[in-house]
């Protein structure tokens, strides 16, 4: 299995930044992509941004311009640089990595970190 674990949430004003990391272990080797979502209280958890093992990136239409999501193979972590945050931003976000371990599809979740953005 693959366990992922996140770090970098906090309080930050709006217009800041915050770059979060997801720390990979276990069966590397068998992820096929990784990810960044997001709950904020009352809502449904969502996509932020994903990215494969090949490096393509997909972004949420409420983040495209601001937030980079990035994976550095060697330190097997997962990055999302946030720019520009807005009060809407506020969320516990999650890391995710999928992928198929002995011929079973996975998916694995990180506990969250919560990010604050105050206007």
């Amino acid at each position: 299995q693959v366990r992922v674990v996140e770090s970098g949430g906090g309080l930050v004003q709006a217009g800041g930044s915050l770059r979060l990391s997801c720390a990979a272990s276990g069966s590397i080797f068998s992820i096929n992509a990784m990810g960044w979502y997001r709950q904020a209280p009352g809502k449904q958890r969502e996509l932020v941004a994903t990215i494969t093992t090949g490096g393509r990136t997909n972004y949420a239409d409420a983040v495209k311009g601001r937030f980079t999501i990035s994976r550095d193979n060697a330190k097997n972590t997962m990055y999302l640089q946030m720019n520009s945050l807005k009060p809407e931003d506020t969320a516990v976000y999650y890391c995710n990595a999928d992928g198929v371990l002995v011929g079973l599809k996975y998916d694995s979740w990180g506990q969250g970190t919560q990010v604050t953005v105050s206007s």
